[in-house]
């Protein structure tokens, strides 16, 4: 087995070329106080990509989806088999990451200007703890590249923005580096469900496509800007002379999805004259045609391997440098997504399966200790703050209740027991254990449980047959939170 990655498999595996747009850099970093001297540990870099499946992944057990850069990484990494995000979807889950302290439940929520009105959605508070504040005060230099539009745009994230060295955020995802007049409107429905061919999606289809030339160069992609602008940004961090931390922190593969021609040229028949299920609805998936569900998963597998092969670039570059040796990677997503498996399409809040909430999740060592090797320990975006820290020498601020997940890379277990695990999206939570998995609203409702045992794919709802284990769950759940009922906001 091979200990490494080499240049040659990343440049064989990735896309042709390297160009980006226009990167916006936030306001001035808030300064801080230098540390006494240059401190002396490993680097980090922390890899998310967006809405990307568990099982969507080469190295998960897939056998048709092409992703052979992240198939790479972790022949190097720990794999962990059961990472479920205790806060669902893209703000809460960074949230969680950013500040490794639970966010589920949503205690103290309140919606906030400008973000969805969601349970969980928030911004950063200019005086809350991040793992890369705490490394920055070290002597850290940090930085983050992202076009997620929440994190680079939104005012209530401002304070991110200005915690760290640099600061790249991209447009595309939002905004207009394009008019979107230079697409036409046959153009824009041909990306799109028949369904969806409202005055809504045609206008965001249309403003998409014209920002990524129409998906005909993909250097113009999303994926493309994100990842060449991370080897900009990595260059800052080389010249600081200091041990750096960063995220790089990607929305693909995020519908809508509009690959590049080479890589739906991998999955998907050319002959086909209908349209293209580019963006899908949080819904029942009977919505479709026949010809735009079957398609689904096919163009979603493309967006994946795209992102997969720009993801190559970067980590080529990186390893040419010469880095890997001295640097901890974490790679993760935050949620999956929903592609007409069990008859929906989406991101739906009530349909709290592995298809949406089990993501890929890896941790490498400098020394590549345990690599290639895989774990069942219930790991959490909250658990990457206390990991990169203890594992960097620095101190683990006490705000933070994630788990240090660097025990399993000698083969000892974490402080934190977890013998099972729990989160929530908007008004839902899910429960996980080694035998029972369990949906219900914040209302304790609409109950569901499923036996993981003689029901490994979730299909059988056996809650009228095991109400005691259902009440034993809640209130296994409520103990662990200290709550006396789960909060639930009605519907939104």
């Amino acid at each position: 087995m091979e200990s490494r990655i080499d240049r040659r498999r990343f440049l064989g595996a990735a896309a042709a070329g390297v160009a980006g747009g226009a990167a916006l850099t936030s306001a001035r970093p808030t300064p801080v106080r230098a540390a006494t001297r240059i401190p002396d540990g490993p680097n980090v870099l922390v890899i998310v990509l967006d809405t990307l499946r568990y099982d969507h992944v080469g190295a998960n057990g897939n056998g048709w989806i092409r992703t052979p850069n992240i198939d790479a990484l972790a022949r190097e990494s720990l794999r962990f088999t059961r990472a479920f995000p205790e806060a669902m979807p893209t703000v809460p889950v960074r949230r969680s990451l950013l500040t490794s302290r639970r966010v589920y439940p949503w205690t103290s929520w309140r919606p906030t200007r400008n973000l969805p009105g969601s349970p969980g959605w928030t911004g950063l508070g200019a005086r809350e703890t991040t793992w890369l504040r705490a490394l920055r005060a070290r002597g850290y230099w940090t930085g983050y590249v992202t076009d997620n539009p929440f994190l680079a745009f939104n005012p209530s994230w401002m304070p991110l923005r200005r915690s760290v060295d640099r600061f790249a955020r991209l447009g595309g995802q939002v905004g207009a580096l394009r008019p979107a007049s230079s697409v036409s409107l046959a153009t824009a429905r041909r990306w799109l469900p028949r369904d969806m061919h409202t005055s809504h999606y045609l206008r965001g289809m249309r403003q998409h496509l014209a920002n990524i030339g129409e998906g005909r160069d993909e250097r113009r992609q999303c994926c493309a800007r994100v990842f060449t602008h991370a080897l900009d940004v990595l260059g800052s961090a080389r010249r600081s002379k200091r041990p750096f931390a960063l995220v790089v922190d990607s929305f693909d593969p995020h519908e809508p999805w509009v690959p590049a021609k080479k890589y739906r040229d991998l999955y998907l028949d050319s002959s086909y004259k209908g349209f293209e299920p580019g963006n899908v609805r949080y819904r029942p998936a009977r919505y479709l045609r026949t010809g735009e569900r079957e398609r689904l998963p096919k163009l979603y597998a493309a967006a994946v391997s795209q992102a997969d092969a720009w993801l190559g670039h970067f980590l080529s570059r990186f390893y040419d440098l010469g880095l890997a040796d001295d640097t901890i990677v974490v790679l993760l997503s935050d949620h999956g997504m929903v592609l007409g498996d069990r008859g929906w399409t989406g991101k739906p809040a009530l349909e709290l399966h592995p298809e949406l909430i089990q993501v890929p999740f890896f941790l490498r060592s400098p020394e590549r200790r345990r690599a290639g090797q895989s774990t069942d320990y219930f790991a959490s975006p909250h658990d990457v703050g206390p990991t990169v820290l203890s594992m960097t020498g620095t101190k683990v601020p006490s705000s933070m209740n994630g788990s240090n997940l660097s025990p399993l890379l000698t083969g000892a277990s974490p402080r934190i027991k977890r013998p099972f695990c729990f989160g929530g999206y908007a008004n839902h939570w899910y429960y996980r254990d080694d035998r029972w998995a369990m949906i219900a609203d914040g209302n304790n409702s609409g109950r569901e449980l499923f036996d993981l045992r003689s029901d490994p794919g979730e299909v059988r709802n056996v809650a009228r047959d095991h109400m005691p284990v259902l009440d034993v769950i809640y209130k296994r759940v409520l103990r662990a939170t200290g709550l006396k009922r789960l909060p639930y906001f009605g519907r939104r």
